[in-house]
């Protein structure tokens, strides 16, 4: 069931250019709360290493401490359907049309979570209901407090934090500068940083859950770039926190660290083959 890493379609990184290699990596997890597994969604090489480094923190860690897999890719209102499948009361085709996964999940994802359930471990549905992060970008951040009190409970505390100024900047950057673009910009950006609060909170809330234990979260690159957006929120629900964010992306030239573009995206940056194939979706 478990890939093997694909040797030779990667390069392993420290944010500061340095080689690395997946053993530093794991071993540098010994010391922290959750580590970010920042990806490109298409990214089937990436899939694999995520995959890989799940795995071995498991064989690490698992032991002592209990690992937990959290995840962007499911909405926090199907945690339960979720902890049906993990638990074996539920068919994996019943959990499927019940929890809305991404489209190639059975690629991508499924890997991970069938580890998860073969080991007995948690996996965390991380992220806010794609309905009322739409709803902020068409009415705002203030439109969630009209919502029922279990749809808050999907969500992160309300009021979630405005997003820093740095990670405005770039998401901004992001969009472009055109009128058009900027258009309901604010309203967009307060979607994203919904998004980022309930990913983030939802970790924070899977340690104080589990004392101790060693959370593997999942989600796309941009949302911990550079220690920001969910980071920066994890950080508010849990200041002490201990965080290792990883940033994993396709490049041409994978074996050479450009640091323009990647120094510091992350504590550790892992730079993948970008002719492989990519993920299906």
């Amino acid at each position: 069931m478990v890939a093997q890493v694909p040797e030779g379609k990667f390069s392993v990184f420290t944010g500061k250019g340095q080689p690395s290699s997946i053993e530093e990596l794991i071993k540098a997890l010994d010391n922290v709360d959750v580590v970010f597994l920042g990806e490109l969604h298409d990214d089937a090489v990436g899939h694999a290493v995520q995959l890989e480094i799940f795995k071995r923190a498991i064989e690490q860690y698992g032991a002592r401490r209990r690992v937990t897999l959290s995840m962007e890719m499911f909405e926090r209102d199907v945690q339960t359907v979720l902890n049906e499948y993990l638990a074996g009361q539920i068919s994996e085709s019943h959990f499927l049309l019940s929890s809305r996964p991404w489209p190639a999940y059975k690629t991508d994802y499924r890997p991970l979570v069938e580890l998860a359930k073969e080991k007995k471990l948690d996996v965390v549905a991380a992220n806010a209901p794609r309905r009322y992060v739409n709803m902020v970008s068409r009415n705002g951040r203030d439109s969630v407090n009209g919502l029922s009190k279990q749809a808050k409970e999907w969500l992160a505390p309300l009021p979630y934090a405005e997003p820093s100024e740095a990670y405005s900047k770039k998401f901004k950057g992001l969009m472009g500068s055109s009128p058009e673009a900027m258009m309901g910009i604010d309203k967009i950006l307060s979607s994203q940083s919904l998004w980022d609060a309930t990913m983030a909170y939802s970790a924070a809330e899977s340690l104080k859950k589990n004392k101790g234990s060693l959370v593997v979260h999942l989600n796309g690159g941009f949302h911990t770039e550079n220690r920001l957006g969910t980071v920066e929120h994890f950080l508010k629900y849990r200041k002490k926190g201990r965080v290792l964010v990883v940033t994993m992306r396709y490049v041409n030239e994978f074996k050479k660290f450009d640091a323009a573009k990647d120094a510091d995206a992350g504590d550790f940056v892992i730079l993948t083959d970008a002719k492989e194939p990519r993920s299906k979706r």
